[in-house]
């Protein structure tokens, strides 16, 4: 069980899940180090500080973190980029984190992503023992912390929970969404049990509300008594039918980040849309 007497290192804190984040935990009570390249674009919450660093500035990391036990590692690029993009805040940047953690005796929550999963199609169900399939350099670099992260508790004793994060948003977008939806609250009661609970080793959890047309089954929330509440049913009315023109994202888990420098020959439209393919 993380003592949240100390400080919590927030990396990544001035991008969207790390500013809900950095609300809604310093209003339970956490004292919170924000870390971001970026300037923090909202009033610091009470008893949290903001420190602007880069995950590639190793010395700079420690010394802000020096005393926390637990660091929610949200950092780094989110977006697919190029390779040469990705390689230092994502790589780098989470070897830094996980040095970090194994000088300081700390727990992680690695924020993962489901696009280390997203060459999977549509209809296979996952669980959380699945090989790794990334729809590009940035799911790569996820497969690649959640391989670091099974090191260092291997190696080292270093807890993680690997939260593969779905789509973390106020409501559901699109069709797609429907199955990788989680809401807000979800997410924060994830980080409250990330946090309480005695003993996590290393566990993965796919991070999505109670959805039944999830793509995802089996992972560790048992072991952290964690149960999402909400479920993006209720939301179905009023996305169906929105999906996107390209049958190379309707077909895989990952969708639009698939796309992205897509280039294989052999790819048949046909086999997701019988008939002529999309527009």
């Amino acid at each position: 069980m993380t003592d949240l007497s100390r400080p919590v290192l927030l990396t990544g804190a001035s991008g969207t899940l790390g500013r809900l984040l950095a609300s809604r935990l310093a209003g339970l009570g956490w004292r919170l180090r924000l870390t971001d390249r970026a300037a923090f674009p909202d009033p610091v919450p009470p008893g949290c500080s903001f420190h602007a660093l880069d995950l590639e500035d190793q010395a700079a990391l420690v010394e802000v973190a020096e005393g926390c036990g637990l660091i929610l590692h949200f950092g780094g690029i989110s977006t697919e980029q190029s390779f040469d993009a990705i390689l230092g805040p994502n790589v780098r940047g989470a070897y830094h984190v996980y040095e970090l953690a194994r000088r300081l005796k700390a727990r992680v929550v690695f924020a993962s992503s489901n696009h280390a999963f997203g060459l999977y199609e549509r209809t296979v169900r996952l669980d959380h023992d699945c090989l790794p399939r990334p729809d590009g350099f940035y799911g790569l670099s996820k497969a690649y912390g959640e391989l670091l992260a099974r090191m260092y508790w291997e190696k080292h004793a270093v807890e993680t929970v690997a939260v593969r994060i779905g789509s973390v948003l106020p409501a559901v977008p699109d069709e797609r969404i429907m199955a990788t939806w989680m809401s807000h609250d979800d997410l924060v009661s994830l980080m409250q049990r990330c946090a309480g609970t005695p003993e996590v080793g290393f566990s993965i959890i796919w991070g999505a509300s109670n959805n039944s047309r999830s793509f995802w089954g089996r992972d560790d929330r048992e072991r952290l008594g964690w149960a999402p509440r909400d479920s993006s049913d209720g939301q179905a009315a009023a996305v169906v039918g929105k999906v996107t023109s390209d049958p190379v994202a309707e077909r895989y888990q990952g969708g639009r980040f698939v796309s992205q420098d897509f280039t294989r020959p052999d790819f048949v439209a046909s086999a997701m849309f019988p008939g002529p393919a999309p527009e």
